[in-house]
């Protein structure tokens, strides 16, 4: 265990001293250290996620070492009874101050907030329960027809299932966005912030390989990075280009859908992600917020009468959810509410927060929209 303790200290004090996510931190060192086998990658990585979740709890003045020692403590010792720690204290300590004129913090959300999280799968179309049977130590989800939660151990990208394109490691929150779009076969559908293709390649396998879906995204690296894995999916109705945002559109199509992925704090990824929850701030909300309505305005002329226009984020503040929706609601009256789901998860709802603690991954918040025909 000590060993873990000097590992995982020094890729805090390497986060510290180059000011980078201790994730990309992580990422580096393992890449120095490539006899690591998956078990010491997987305590290691556990024990220094564990330090930013205690991060208020700890002595700051002891070594990393020490700290990160006590914050395994507390995190055995909250597993194993949750009531060791007071809901007070999650609400003091747990999230930084400014969090809370900007949402909600049920006792229940700062809990799961303390948990490591569940790492979902997406199976493709139909294969759902094929899947589970093949990995193991899987349970299928109720939430979403392909989703598949992953409780094993093993490396998954070595699995025959991932290299015959049997699965894209996909979060259920993120699936259930595409879910919300509703696409067609045949129809014409944007993915304006793509990314590396996580809901794009989803949107193609609910078209069933048929129309087209535009992808944008501002970083070629991303879009290189979605071609590999349409590749590997054998999904090919996608056309990729580079947009930075701005009002120039990438393209003069028309489109049946829009979907707004847009940059955001990533608030709902927290539990995953517990580091931003320090370095994330207030003005960064604010700038964000800025960015996501002049997206929304940019993109909206892009929709065909009839269209649907999706706005996601993985985010639960305030002022990047229901005050931009409010917002655009207010600016385009042609644009009228429309229902995200039919089903156990909303009824004909056009707007959906979607806590963690309710589905076990990420926080994230949805509206759509119908261009009036």
């Amino acid at each position: 265990m000590n060993a873990i303790f000097n590992h995982a200290a020094r890729i805090l004090t390497a986060a510290a001293q180059d000011n980078v996510p201790a994730d990309r931190a992580l990422r580096h060192y393992f890449l120095e250290l490539r006899h690591l086998g998956p078990r010491d990658k997987r305590a290691i990585s556990r024990a220094v996620f564990a330090y930013f979740r205690w991060l208020q709890w700890l002595d700051l003045k002891a070594s990393f070492q020490k700290q990160v020692e006590q914050a395994l403590t507390l995190h055995e010792r909250f597993l194993a009874n949750e009531k060791s720690v007071k809901p007070e204290a999650l609400a003091a300590r747990a999230v930084p101050d400014w969090l809370h004129a900007e949402m909600e913090l049920p006792p229940a959300y700062l809990r799961h907030l303390q948990h490591e999280p569940a790492l979902w799968l997406r199976a493709r179309p139909g294969t759902a329960a094929k899947l589970a049977r093949e990995l193991g130590d899987c349970e299928v989800s109720e939430r979403a027809p392909d989703a598949v939660r992953f409780k094993g151990v093993q490396d998954l990208f070595v699995t025959p299932a991932f290299h015959r394109g049997a699965f894209e490691i996909q979060d259920l929150s993120s699936q259930l966005v595409s879910l919300g779009c509703a696409p067609r076969p045949g129809e014409t559908w944007w993915d304006a912030c793509a990314g590396e293709g996580g809901k794009l390649l989803h949107l193609a396998d609910l078209m069933v390989n048929k129309g087209v879906i535009w992808a944008s995204d501002r970083s070629e690296r991303r879009l290189q990075v979605l071609k590999r894995r349409a590749a590997r999916a054998q999904l090919f109705n996608y056309r990729s280009a580079l947009w930075d945002g701005s009002a120039k559109l990438p393209t003069k199509t028309k489109f049946d859908g829009i979907l707004l992925d847009a940059p955001c704090s990533g608030v709902g990824t927290w539990q995953r992600n517990p580091h931003a929850r320090w370095t994330t701030t207030p003005d960064d909300v604010r700038e964000l917020a800025a960015t996501q309505r002049a997206m929304l305005e940019h993109v909206a002329g892009a929709l065909k009468p009839g269209g649907r226009l999706i706005y996601a984020v993985c985010t639960l503040t305030r002022s990047e959810t229901t005050a931009i929706a409010d917002a655009f609601s207010a600016a385009h009256p042609e644009f009228e509410p429309a229902s995200l789901f039919d089903s156990q998860l909303s009824t004909l709802n056009s707007r959906l927060l979607l806590w963690p603690h309710e589905l076990n991954a990420n926080g994230m918040f949805l509206a759509a929209w119908r261009r009036a025909k």
